[in-house]
């Protein structure tokens, strides 16, 4: 669908603001502290559940099911072929990898019993689980995190998130195809334990190693399968389910697997998957009881569901920012830095963040979101000025680019389907027209399809974007941006920024480290590759029945944490 901002009146703000809200619209879709190296289980909470009926005791549900929203449809569910939310979603259910997570969000053994770090912080050392199995069997091998992570690193596979493994020494130069995947410093030194060397001293290695492209995979099967290893009939999985069934744009179902080590303290038999896009959608059928859970509800709804619903709907802060990205590639905004902040400076935040997004999100004037551990991010200069000093700094940066409300600039939003996304191109579109004479074309896209152009670079030139944060770390923010990562969608690149990225990823003083990545925020905001518009909020919808749900930073929802108690 594409709308044409061309002849919208200039009316003001809180008029549209009030349109929006009765905008029907397209259909929604959508992305340390406290280590614990003992061998303890991974989950002590979800079974204080019993069948039991004494007063007091909590019941289970006869049916272990659980029916879960889960926004868009997954592209893939390979671990080193995906991006995005909804795929993490379901592979953290399928897989596991060396470290795992408490329902808090606190780092635990996962598929590795124990661990050990170098004096230098340079060198760790894993002890696979005696009893990790895949589910079909077969021990999970320290090599088979090897052959993964070769995989992922090679240039071949083409994974999105490679530059993620750049701190494991030789990584970089295997990206580049300067080095071959074998040379990886990533080595099983017996079937049950794995050494990995850094290039340097990485105070969030551990926590990047919860992240779904870290996971190992099956090497019998990818080299039987090739890159349909990870279709239902084929994938061979290690963690507490498996994948029995994937019916396109209606479900992707998973079952508790019986080989999985800490089966016992799994309680969900079976989860359902939905990628359901629309909002309204999700939101209709949670309430007629045919979901548990809601990935994301309609903005518009947030009030209703406050009053209605206040126990069952859960909006906390989580470390993601949600922005718009230029595409610096080509023209119009290729060397036109001055076009592009004058955009920027021209967007109300607080009015998107309090009156069309609501839901307790917070006003976006820096990348890295606050709350991350050790940092404090940084924003632009010209926060501090009156919205009146703003817009005529942005009128005059607009005719320096070339522009004028007799020679205006043409451009196109384009977003993946989504009401809420629309919502905020409509609120967006319409300040910049009204404070600069843009004209501006939204148009959406289904997700895979918006995906692909975003990475292409062809046809986008502005485009909704936001990042979730794999790890709770200022880099895992900073690293997106670099000139190598594959979902720079911008086509960013800055020697300068890049370099500053570099250095911090071996600087072991974390004062230093943290003023490295400092500079390089700063760097990046002045260049204006981006607009940062508000620092999410999760927008869930969970039943009351659904045990052991808890609110966590990064919203890491493992369904082996959870249970569904009788009602």
């Amino acid at each position: 669908m594409r709308i044409d901002l061309k002849h919208i009146t200039l009316i003001p703000l809180f008029i549209l603001i009030g349109l929006l809200y009765g905008c029907s619209g397209e259909n929604e879709s959508s992305q340390k502290s406290g280590i614990d190296t003992g061998s303890g289980q991974a989950n002590t909470q979800q079974n204080t559940a019993s069948t039991s009926t004494e007063p007091g005791k909590l019941v289970l549900a006869k049916q272990q099911i659980f029916h879960r929203g889960n926004g868009s449809e997954p592209q893939s569910l390979d671990p080193h072929k995906s991006e995005g939310v909804p795929s993490s979603h379901i592979q953290r259910d399928i897989f596991e990898g060396l470290i795992g997570e408490t329902p808090e969000g606190k780092l635990i053994p996962g598929a590795a019993e124990r661990w050990e770090i170098s004096e230098d912080g340079t060198v760790y050392t894993f002890y696979i689980r005696e009893n990790a199995r895949w589910s079909n069997g077969d021990p999970v091998l320290a090599s088979d995190f090897v052959f993964a992570w070769r995989r992922l690193l090679a240039p071949e596979t083409g994974s999105y998130y490679s530059q993620t493994f750049a701190p494991v020494l030789n990584a970089e130069a295997i990206i580049q195809g300067k080095m071959k995947p074998e040379t990886l410093a990533a080595e099983a030194l017996d079937e049950r334990t794995l050494k990995v060397t850094l290039k340097g001293p990485t105070p969030y290695f551990l926590g990047l190693l919860t992240h779904s492209s870290t996971f190992p995979i099956h090497p019998a099967s990818v080299e039987k399968y090739g890159d349909k290893f990870s279709r239902p009939d084929n994938l061979v999985s290690n963690g507490a389910y498996t994948l029995s069934e994937w019916v396109v744009q209606s479900h992707i179902r998973v079952d508790r697997n019986p080989r999985y080590w800490d089966n016992a303290n799994t309680t969900i038999d079976t989860v359902f998957f939905y990628p359901i896009e629309d909002q309204s959608s999700a939101l209709k059928r949670y309430r007629a009881g045919e979901l548990d859970f809601v990935y994301e509800f309609p903005i518009n709804q947030y009030k209703w569901l406050k009053e209605n619903l206040p126990g069952e709907m859960r909006t906390p802060l989580y470390l993601g920012n949600y922005y718009y990205g230029f595409n610096v590639t080509k023209p119009p905004f290729k060397d036109n830095k001055k076009l592009r902040q004058a955009l920027s400076m021209t967007l109300d935040r607080e009015i998107i963040a309090e009156k069309v997004v609501t839901a307790g999100v917070v006003p976006a004037y820096g990348w890295v979101p606050r709350g991350v551990y050790n940092y404090e991010n940084e924003e632009y200069d010209w926060m501090s000025l009156s919205k009146e000093e703003r817009l005529a700094m942005a009128k005059k940066l607009y005719e320096e680019a070339g522009y004028s409300k007799d020679n205006p600039f043409t451009v196109e939003i384009r977003y993946n389907t989504s009401e809420n996304h629309k919502k905020v191109a409509l609120a967006i579109a319409a300040m910049w027209k009204q404070a600069l004479g843009v004209n501006a074309k939204i148009l959406n896209e289904e997700w895979k399809v918006f995906l692909e152009n975003r990475k292409q670079k062809q046809v986008t030139e502005v485009f909704r974007a936001g990042w979730i944060a794999d790890y709770n770390d200022a880099f895992s923010f900073a690293e997106l941006l670099h000139s190598q990562h594959g979902i720079n969608d911008s086509g960013y690149v800055n020697p300068e920024y890049d370099a500053l990225l570099a250095q911090s990823a071996v600087e072991p003083d974390p004062e230093k480290r943290k003023t490295l990545l400092k500079q390089a925020e700063r760097i990046m905001l002045e260049d204006y590759p981006i607009i940062p518009i508000y620092y999410y909020t999760s927008k869930r919808v969970v039943k009351p029945y659904v045990g052991g749900y808890v609110d966590n930073i990064m919203d890491h929802q493992y369904s082996k944490h959870l249970y569904i108690l009788e009602h």
